[in-house]
């Protein structure tokens, strides 16, 4: 039994001083960098499809809410049904309040003036009588004729200068001629008034933002009752030539606007 113990303990004697002599592992050295864990591969990228560039919104159409026309006028007009066409000149004038860019309401004032010629042998709507200048057949009738209208007007803003337009007016109106009798005595005055019905259009021409150049031609249907001639129309043509002053919206500044002012 003896004998196992002691072949045992230098069995054990023996490990023990193997084991000592194992040399440790040296530590790692500053340039060594220490193994790094191996990394999974990175997945795949998807390709997205571009983005279509959307289409940007189309600002409202801006149009001017006034209108102010003021201008001078030629009418060819036939106010005594005395078979003479009289050449008329005055002044017409309007102000126009726009609902839409296409739509709007005017409210119109203008005056005539000029001589109308009447036959000596018929001389109504004035008295029968011999007027001045006795020698032709037709006498001078100094004539004044004045318009008050009102009715929608229509308008194409398509374009950047011109803008055609078109009217359809009805109100009142009223003719007053005065002629000279060859005998002394007073001056002979006929007035009459009656309905008058304006049908045309015209062009305007873009100078700048606040101001255009109009152009016109007009049909005026006119109608008198003169005590000697009874209810009677005429058929009347005229144009017109003068400026607008127009409105002018201020532009809204919005958040971009803000942002850009601000960029350096």
């Amino acid at each position: 039994m003896r004998n196992y113990l002691g072949v045992f303990a230098g069995v054990a004697a023996l490990c023990v001083a193997s084991w000592a002599q194992i040399p440790a592992a040296p530590p790692p050295s500053p340039d060594q960098a220490p193994p790094t864990p191996t990394q999974a591969p990175a997945p795949e990228a998807v390709p997205i499809p571009p983005r279509s560039n959307p289409k940007p919104l189309s600002s409202p159409l801006r149009y001017p809410r006034f209108e102010f026309f003021v201008g001078g006028t030629y009418a060819e007009a036939g106010l005594f049904n005395a078979g003479h066409w009289a050449g008329l000149s005055g002044w017409d004038s309007s102000l126009g309040l726009n609902a839409t860019s296409w739509l709007g309401v005017v409210v119109e004032g203008g005056q005539y003036f000029g001589t109308s010629k009447i036959p000596q042998a018929v001389p109504a709507p004035f008295p029968t009588q011999i007027y001045e200048p006795a020698a032709d057949p037709t006498f001078n009738a100094a004539t004044r004729e004045y318009n008050f209208l009102f009715g929608p007007q229509f308008a194409r803003r398509k374009y950047e200068r011109w803008t055609p337009i078109a009217e359809l007016l009805y109100g009142h109106q009223g003719v007053r001629g005065v002629a000279t009798p060859l005998i002394a005595g007073p001056l002979q005055t006929e007035v009459s008034s009656g309905r008058a019905l304006v049908a045309g259009g015209g062009l305007d021409y873009k100078i700048n933002p606040r101001l255009a150049l109009r152009l016109k031609a007009d049909y005026l249907l006119t109608n008198t009752a003169f005590s000697l001639l009874g209810k009677e129309k005429q058929d009347n043509f005229r144009v017109s030539v003068g400026l607008v002053i127009r409105s002018v919206h201020k532009k809204k500044r919005t958040l971009e606007d803000e942002g850009e002012l601000g960029t350096p």
